[in-house]
């Protein structure tokens, strides 16, 4: 996998732009849970597991999910190797080096309903964890048995995002928390990539200067055509779906010349 090199680190408040991504299905072409699977004997759940999962408890459920793969006898290194071997998506290397040449202007985070273990081992084995100045997601840790221990991120009061993450809420705590620490100056423009259905949510508090960029034909993409439709004047951002890293640089590269 290639390899970006070290970031020199800057100023905070010289970086004008925030780009947050999602990591299933955006950073990497797979989702990580998923992949995951690949470690056990029969790489897939027993029927009885798979039926456990009930709509908005997804991490409960993969709190299952990983104590049986421990009951398996599935190993730290085994999950290691699957989530290190899971590839890019199309050009999200090139889009990052791109940002990287740019670190002056674009200031990295993630947010994720994956887990920090699988997270940070990808971006680890990929050579861009530098790039990310935060990453938000659910806590996880091997404990003392070799168990992958899974924990909620936090609780909120959204009634349209699963129970232990609501994008929105972070996104917007981190807004104002990088407002206050940049000595007052919010950031110009905020660039939001992802996939998913709760890649809406955060979308939603985006301004007409911003723009997200849903992954094409994935459901954040079709529903934020939905919305388009039905309800144009709730939702202010600039959208601009992308299938390859390389249509996102193509993107920020007009708003670069726009300086």
């Amino acid at each position: 996998m290639t390899s970006l090199s070290n970031l020199t680190h800057v100023k905070p408040h010289e970086q004008r732009f925030l780009v947050l991504f999602d990591f299933d299905e955006t950073i990497i072409n797979k989702n990580s849970d998923d992949a995951v699977l690949y470690a056990l004997p029969g790489q897939q759940l027993p029927d009885w597991l798979k039926n456990s999962y009930r709509e908005g408890h997804y991490n409960e459920h993969m709190q299952r999910v990983l104590a049986y793969m421990a009951e398996q006898g599935v190993l730290k290194n085994s999950i290691h190797s699957a989530v290190e071997n899971i590839p890019p998506t199309p050009g999200l290397l090139n889009l990052l080096q791109y940002l990287q040449t740019h670190q002056h202007d674009f200031e990295l985070v993630v947010v994720s309903d994956a887990n920090m273990y699988f997270i940070e081992t990808w971006l680890e084995s990929a050579g861009v964890r530098h790039l990310f100045r935060k990453i938000f997601t659910n806590p996880a840790s091997f404990d003392a048995t070799g168990r992958l221990v899974l924990l909620p991120f936090h609780s909120h009061s959204c009634s349209r995002c699963p129970e232990n993450m609501c994008k929105q809420v972070i996104l917007r705590e981190y807004l104002a928390s990088r407002q206050k620490e940049r000595g007052g100056a919010p950031f110009q423009r905020v660039f939001y990539i992802g996939d998913g259905a709760n890649d809406i949510c955060p979308s939603l508090a985006l301004g007409l200067q911003d723009t997200a960029f849903p992954r094409r034909d994935f459901p954040m993409h079709r529903l934020l055509v939905e919305m388009q439709k039905s309800q144009a004047a709730k939702f202010k951002a600039n959208v601009v779906p992308w299938t390859s890293g390389g249509d996102i640089v193509d993107c920020l590269k007009k708003i670069m010349e726009e300086r």
